[in-house]
């Protein structure tokens, strides 16, 4: 009697494959997969298979094999004013508000442009992406000139819809800056790199109208809110001074807080404060590199976890880091917890790099498309090489990332699907132009 033989099917051609050494997917949070490979096409991820099987079942157009390399899911910065890589080190040194009224205020009454925007925001892109940073929140001037250098790079980009209640050379006023923003909303509500956040600055820049104006376009047009709150004691002084409440009370009391609502800083919270933040599903965006260097003060994250509060990792703007580096945040954001709090189980390896990645991209509304390397997500990847010496041995990868490893070990970068890095060199903006660029910049506020 004859046996039947069943054919296989002939391999699934697809546009990616990538071997690493170790592949960190983030969701579940604390898994490491070795002898597997993820397979790409029309920029998602497709599947994540041990290498036999992917072997038998696709064919790629490209096949990177990376050993020694860990694949993560691309860095989200929730939080950074990019174009001011133009001022970094401007003014370094001083109190916030000093800070901002005598020197960075004034500077950018001269010389903010779309021209300095667009060139700003290009330099840092270019900073990111060789970091590994796949997507940012920016809250600045001409937010259209940062999509534009966002788009150039091949990078993911959360635009603020800025409200303050001061005239720049952007907007006169609140409906200009309203209407420039939502113009820029409408035109670019189908790019697929393009997300949109309302961003009013702070509440003490920001009236009740302004403030109720951002509320009613933020539930129309469902988008998160952006903005700093109680960063410093004296913010919160000068609040119950104006107001009669601390800042956070004030939001409360005009309806702003909820699931889309992005507290930047969150460093001076009461406990009861903590609980509001929780209570309404709120997240914050950890900034502890600016936090330390305008001596601002240190936020609670072990209260804020063990209420559940969602925290992403955000850099702030070059003016006041001076670095656009999450690994650096996520590595201090895990330390600062444990020193703070005594406990050293706090802010394990795995929750600091899903608080880089997965709850950054929750924090935006993002969480089905981003975050962490899963079948069905847009396929933003991250390669590090842990082959060096300072990563050797290497007994837990994730623990060697957060610990060890920095923006220096990103070799490959992938933004749906696309390669922009490899090899360390960015392939989608030059770099000697940009850096001209930053240098002529110098020299004309120098001069």
């Amino acid at each position: 009697m004859a046996r039947t033989i069943m054919a296989m099917p002939p391999p699934l051609h697809i546009d990616l494959r990538i071997d690493p050494s170790w592949i960190i997917p983030v969701q579940p949070e604390g898994v490491v997969l070795s002898g597997h490979a993820v397979l790409v096409d029309a920029g998602r991820i497709l599947d994540i298979l041990p290498e036999a099987e992917a072997d038998a079942r696709y064919q790629a157009r490209s096949h990177r094999h990376l050993p020694g390399h860990a694949l993560i899911p691309g860095l989200i910065n929730l939080h950074t004013h990019a174009a001011m890589t133009l001022l970094r080190g401007y003014a370094d040194d001083l109190p916030l508000m000093t800070w901002l009224q005598e020197h960075i205020w004034p500077a950018e009454r001269r010389w903010v442009s779309r021209e300095f925007v667009l060139d700003g925001t290009r330099l840092a892109c270019l900073e990111m992406l060789k970091g590994g940073i796949t997507c940012f929140n920016d809250m600045y001037f001409f937010p259209e000139a940062a999509v534009q250098a966002a788009i150039e790079a091949g990078q993911r980009v959360a635009a603020g819809i800025i409200v303050i209640d001061f005239p720049s050379n952007y907007a006169a006023d609140l409906d200009a800056y309203l209407d420039k923003g939502l113009a820029l909303r409408d035109a670019m509500r189908h790019h697929p790199l393009v997300s949109i956040c309302m961003a009013p600055h702070a509440p003490y820049s920001t009236s009740d109208r302004s403030l109720e104006k951002v509320l009613v376009y933020a539930k129309q047009l469902d988008l998160p809110i952006h903005i700093h709150v109680h960063e410093t004691r004296e913010e919160i002084r000068q609040g119950i001074e104006t107001h009669g409440v601390r800042p956070l009370e004030r939001l409360r009391h005009l309806g702003l807080l909820g699931p889309d609502f992005i507290a930047v800083h969150a460093v001076h919270l009461l406990d009861e404060e903590i609980d509001l933040l929780a209570e309404h599903g709120c997240h914050v965006a950890h900034c502890p590199t600016s936090n330390l260097k305008l001596a601002s003060g240190i936020a609670p994250k072990a209260g804020l976890l063990a209420k559940g509060v969602n925290i992403g990792i955000g850099t702030d703007g070059p003016a006041s880091n001076n670095r656009l580096d999450c690994w650096q945040e996520m590595r201090l954001a895990a330390l600062l917890a444990k020193g703070t709090s005594g406990r050293p189980e706090i802010v394990p390896a795995q929750q600091a790099l899903r608080m880089a990645t997965l709850n950054g991209a929750r924090a935006l509304g993002l969480e089905e498309r981003i975050g962490s390397i899963e079948s069905g997500k847009q396929a933003d990847l991250v390669a590090v090489d842990l082959s060096g010496p300072h990563t050797q041995p290497c007994f837990d990868p994730i623990s060697q990332l957060v610990y060890s490893a920095g923006r220096q070990e990103v070799t490959q970068v992938w933004v749906a699907g696309r390669e922009v890095v490899r090899d360390g060199r960015c392939l989608t903006l030059d770099e000697a132009e940009i850096l001209a660029s930053a240098h002529g910049w110098r020299q004309r506020l120098m001069d």
